[in-house]
């Protein structure tokens, strides 16, 4: 194994490695038969080109096929490297949610941990949350990452996590099977257990879906309670159209910072909004260099819509524990130009493809 492999690909996300060498690096290190995974190794031979020698940076991973899919059943041991040794630490196991099929599977290891809270928390600071201050966190936890990312994202600023889970495919299916007014009591027994947090602890944060804020605009106990104590809500999930967003914004939750938060499974963490937006602004989310590139495409041609227009995401990441690239997500999105010194598209505003294989997407309460 080449020397200076562990120190490229162990940069945390401040330490300003090209894009492009990390990539580079990353090829070699999961598709050399002594570090990478035995998924990846086995897999080397059926893609059609050599990862070590043809993927010479970040625009090159386009050149992996989307095999999202075999994440489905792939056991979860063959994804780890085998560069970590017999001592790799996997602190989780991860899936997608089961939304459009079976769920499909990453690991999450220590290193990587690491890095993805990191960056997390340096956006959630540069937008001043207050350290210190006590969270609600209302997502799904268990196999999902946002739930983890969310705990870790108040443990890095101090804070003590106060935390509600939620079952999305449940509610998922029960909207699937025509049982709505099920699927309005489980809300309304989310909404319950928020309210007995609100209304007796000091909430600086509250960490919620959109569904759920759209849900607690609706009571006015919480909207007095979340605009008295709260100092900014972090959401998340599917997405939240801009007519929505003004409207929390400046309205329903006038006295409290929206912040939003982008993120799934295959992307292994989870991009915040990029400082300094207004309610009317489209929310942008900036990729993380070198481990999260974004593409924004056209779904028919699978060319680069024009910054400004409307395609599909397509989300690579690229780690030392995880290779997931060239992932065709179920999410729409408008090109946006990311700041600078990170690679790849931005994306705002952020939606659910429609349809997925012929079957209409449920976003339930995420």
């Amino acid at each position: 194994m080449p020397h200076d492999l562990p120190a490229v690909l162990d940069a945390g996300p401040s330490d300003g490695v090209d894009p492009d060498e990390f990539v580079r690096a990353a090829m070699r290190w999961h598709f050399d038969p002594e570090t990478g995974s035995p998924y990846w190794l086995s897999r080397a031979g059926r893609l059609g080109f050599d990862p070590r020698q043809d993927v010479r940076g970040v625009d090159d991973l386009a050149l992996f096929p989307d095999l999202t899919d075999e994440l489905r059943n792939v056991r979860v041991t063959d994804l780890v490297p085998r560069g970590y040794g017999p001592g790799a630490r996997v602190l989780n196991v991860f899936d997608s949610g089961g939304t459009t099929g079976a769920p499909k599977r990453v690991v999450q290891l220590e290193d990587w941990m690491r890095h993805s809270s990191e960056q997390v928390d340096r956006r959630l600071r540069a937008h001043g949350l207050p350290v210190g201050a006590h969270w609600l966190t209302v997502a799904p936890t268990g196999p999902h990452l946002v739930g983890d990312v969310l705990q870790r994202a108040a443990a890095g600023l101090g804070a003590p996590g106060l935390s509600i889970d939620m079952d999305p495919r449940w509610v998922r299916g029960l909207v699937a099977a025509g049982r709505a007014d099920e699927a309005e009591t489980y809300t309304d027994h989310l909404v319950e257990q928020c309210r007995r947090i609100l209304l007796t602890q000091d909430i600086g944060v509250l960490a919620a879906t959109t569904p759920l804020l759209e849900r607690f605009a609706r009571e006015d106990d919480l909207v007095e309670v979340i605009n008295s104590k709260v100092d900014a809500i972090v959401w998340g999930g599917t997405h939240m159209d801009p007519d929505t967003r003004d409207l929390l914004s400046t309205e329903v939750f006038p006295d409290v910072r929206l912040i939003g938060m982008y993120g799934n499974t295959m992307m292994l963490t989870a991009l915040i909004e990029r400082v300094g937006l207004s309610a009317s602004d489209p929310c942008v989310f900036d990729p993380v260099s070198p481990y999260v590139f974004l593409s924004v495409l056209d779904p028919v041609t699978g060319e680069k819509v024009e910054v400004g227009e409307r395609g599909q995401v397509v989300v690579s990441h690229v780690s030392k524990s995880m290779l997931v690239p060239n992932n065709a997500e179920r999410d729409l999105a408008l090109r946006v130009r990311p700041v600078e010194g990170h690679a790849g598209d931005a994306v705002a505003d952020v939606a659910p493809v429609p349809k997925v294989g012929g079957e209409a997407v449920i976003e339930g309460v995420y």
